[in-house]
């Protein structure tokens, strides 16, 4: 919005007017009545519209002075930024066996509304992800006799690799934990199964993925990574990219081993999954070039065994089967996280885009100022036409200050949150020629925290194809995970408090104060919290180090609940680079997240009456999470846990003992990870204060919490059910990726 501060004096001419009246009886007691006519009334009334316009032109004063300073400094109000998401299609038809093609723009309707930022082709497909889910120490252990029986049925001389078929990302939901390609996996691969709607339309779709002879259909695959950078200041400078290959499976086998065609990436905006994004793969062109092996085990009895696509044991799935698409990371890499994958996907924002609309005519003068129709309009989007005499609309250029153009020059400025267009004077910019149209080529507009939308949330699209006609086969919208990055337009409240850091740092970074505040206007940052070390090297943990500066960024998050947040590589990526280009030359920066130190409670209480314990019990854990939570507005003094503070028992038991219906805290107990399993910090006697003691660059990160209300404190946190848990789970171990399945009856 236009900054419009608040007036100095907002009494009103009636408000003059009241007021004046309610002093008579205190002044002149003997006058009375005051009626409307009356002429003393009438005198008061004339003072009041005086003192009214005195007002008025008073109000002027600082209003025009703020906002030309505001002008000169070149800060203007920031946009609200749009929400961003990934969301598959499919089409809801009884039998589809044919290719859409949509473009882009298709208007996704809801809480808030959304458009396609891409055209995508959808094809005649449902994709259920699946995992080689390998077997856990004690499922090994219980399973070793029929593991071994199956090993020797299989003639496998080496070790092997017992799995269990596994799906993941059910019903196109993201997976809160995530799942680990590498580490979760018997083969180091995420599979999705490409199916038809039956089994008789399988010949009818393969030839749409084959492009039914017109040219290799794109396929869209959708991803989100669950990045999350190591704790450890080491891997500060790590690329973050994980490299990766995408197959499909054939009908064939070569020397008994399946064989997969690799498929080609024609764009990939994850850049290999350091962001959400699309891979747009390019399926091969003839039917011959992929299909399925036999896959049912009554049938074929090595079904899943070794490179084989995972075994299934549902013959309408197998039925329905037209080939299998394998993930696969490259060697080297030792983790890939992803929360989500499905296919048919599209990147979405929460923007509307406007063509050719004409938003006013010149009338000559110099300083012309046009509305548009829309607010928080996207920059790059942006272009504005000018009408000329003999040469019909024209392209004008955006400039961030008009005062350095010439005469000549066909420029404007934007002011992107106010939703205004700012042309010249004649000196500085050409005017328009009276009497011309001023149009919108292209605008997209929008954005605000009403576009953060939960998973399964938009499930409607209107779209059209590439020919401009709109779609008429039936599309059903997956949202399988939540929007986010949106947010409010700025405040002036927000925009005024950026004036004295501005004028402070002038866009350059010496004191701590200024790392602060240009971290915080670092651009597609959101920053939940920002603590500047000194002199401190996070290589070495050692501080007293002439030349360095480290920034400690965290990202916002909007509970606190585990796991605390941790920034991921782009953040650090668009931080050091925006701080970079405004350290002092000499300063050797360096952009780190936070070390965070796990952390587990037991406590015990007990319960006054008339209270629930089992809502006491929550109470407790929430107050603790809260209190212990590493971003505002929670921790001791609503900014955080403060770095390098230590946890004490002591402190804990009184933030316990604040709870209500709390009646008696017996004590707080305090675990630290040892490897897998959680260590108590021992006391020497029995009611001797404990503590953590942290490093100052070190948080807590509260894993687990068990409260006790028989007034016990427990002696463990295991077995609770909450986060952390000690539980040893197996990974890939290299051998021959094997299948445990029931008895087929």
């Amino acid at each position: 919005m236009p900054i419009t501060p608040p007036r100095l004096d907002d009494r009103r001419y009636e408000d003059l007017v009241e007021e004046l009246l309610a002093r008579v009886p205190a002044h002149t007691p003997e006058w009375t009545p005051q009626q409307v006519g009356d002429p003393g009334r009438t005198l008061l009334e004339l003072f009041a519209w005086l003192a009214d316009t005195v007002l008025y032109r008073a109000n002027l004063i600082p209003e025009r002075q703020r906002l030309a300073f505001l002008q000169l400094l070149g800060m203007p109000m920031q946009p609200a930024r749009a929400a961003h998401g990934v969301v598959s299609l499919i089409l809801d038809e009884k039998n589809p066996v044919t290719a859409v093609t949509l473009a882009k723009e298709a208007k996704l309707t809801g809480p808030a509304n959304f458009e396609s930022l891409s055209e995508v082709t959808v094809l005649p497909i449902i994709g259920e992800c699946y995992y080689k889910r390998a077997l856990n120490s004690d499922e090994q252990f219980e399973l070793s006799d029929v593991i071994e029986g199956l090993r020797q049925f299989h003639k496998i001389d080496g070790t092997v690799d017992a799995y269990v078929t596994t799906p993941v990302f059910v019903d196109g939901m993201a997976e809160k934990a995530g799942l680990d390609v590498v580490q979760d996996t018997a083969d180091r691969s995420l599979w999705i199964a490409l199916l038809a709607s039956r089994p008789e339309d399988v010949a009818a779709v393969k030839d749409a993925l084959a492009g039914d002879g017109e040219g290799s259909e794109i396929l869209n695959v959708g991803i989100a990574p669950a990045i999350e950078l190591p704790a450890s200041f080491d891997d500060i400078r790590r690329a973050g990219a994980l490299e990766h290959g995408w197959w499909i499976s054939t009908p064939d086998l070569v020397d008994d081993a399946p064989l997969y065609s690799n498929l080609r990436r024609l764009s990939d905006t994850t850049q290999d999954y350091t962001r959400r994004g699309i891979e747009r793969l390019v399926m091969p062109g003839g039917v011959e070039d992929f299909g399925v092996l036999e896959g049912d085990a009554r049938k074929e009895a090595n079904a899943g065994v070794g490179d084989r696509p995972p075994r299934l044991d549902d013959p309408d799935r197998l039925s329905r089967l037209v080939a299998w698409l394998r993930l696969r990371p490259a060697d080297k890499l030792e983790s890939m996280s992803l929360s989500w994958a499905g296919i048919n996907a599209v990147e979405i924002d929460q923007r509307q885009t406007v063509r050719d609309r004409v938003i006013g005519q010149s009338d000559g003068s110099a300083d012309q100022l046009f509305q548009l129709a829309l607010s928080s309009v996207e920059t790059s989007s942006f272009e504005l036409q000018v009408e000329e005499a003999g040469r019909g609309y024209v392209k004008w250029q955006a400039v961030s200050d008009i005062g350095l153009s010439g005469r000549d020059d066909a420029v404007f400025v934007l002011d992107s949150e106010a939703g205004t267009v700012l042309f010249g004077n004649g000196i500085f910019g050409r005017i328009p020629e009276a009497g011309r149209r001023v149009r919108v080529a292209t605008m997209r507009a929008g954005g605000g925290a009403a576009g953060n939308l939960p998973a399964a949330t938009l499930q409607e699209i209107e779209a059209k194809g590439v020919d401009g006609n709109t779609i008429t086969s039936k599309l059903k919208v997956l949202q399988g995970i939540a929007t986010d990055g949106g947010a409010d337009a700025e405040t002036l409240d927000e925009a005024e408090r950026r004036i004295p850091a501005r004028l402070q740092h002038r866009n350059r970074a010496v004191t701590e104060d200024d790392y602060r505040s240009l971290v915080a206007e670092t651009p597609g940052a959101n920053i939940g919290r920002v603590e500047v070390l000194p002199r401190f090297m996070p290589r070495q943990r050692r501080f007293n180090v002439p030349g360095v500066v480290s920034v400690m960024v965290l990202p916002r998050k909007q509970s606190y609940d585990p796991p605390n947040p941790r920034p991921d590589q782009p953040l650090i990526q668009k931080v050091h680079n925006y701080l970079s280009a405004r350290r002092p030359l000499a300063t050797e920066l360096y952009v780190i997240g936070c070390e965070y130190i796990p952390i587990a409670l037991s406590i015990g209480i007990t319960v006054k009456a008339g209270f629930g314990h089992d809502q006491v019990n929550y109470d407790v854990r929430q107050a603790v999470q809260a209190y212990l939570a590493p971003l505002p507005p929670y921790g001791p003094a609503g900014e955080g846990w403060p770095l390098g503070r230590s946890v004490k028992d002591r402190e804990l038991e009184v933030v316990v003992a604040r709870v209500k219906g709390v009646n008696t805290v017996s004590s707080v107990n305090l675990f630290q990870r040892q490897g897998k399993l959680w260590q108590a910090v021992d006391r020497v006697q029995q009611c001797e204060a404990i503590q953590i003691e942290l490093q100052e660059w070190q948080l807590p990160e509260v894993l687990a919490v068990v409260v006790s209300t028989d007034g016990i404190t427990p002696d463990s946190v295991t077995g609770s059910g909450s986060a952390g848990g000690t539980g040893t789970e197996g990974g890939s171990g290299g051998g021959v990726a094997l299948p445990v399945v029931p008895e087929i009856c």
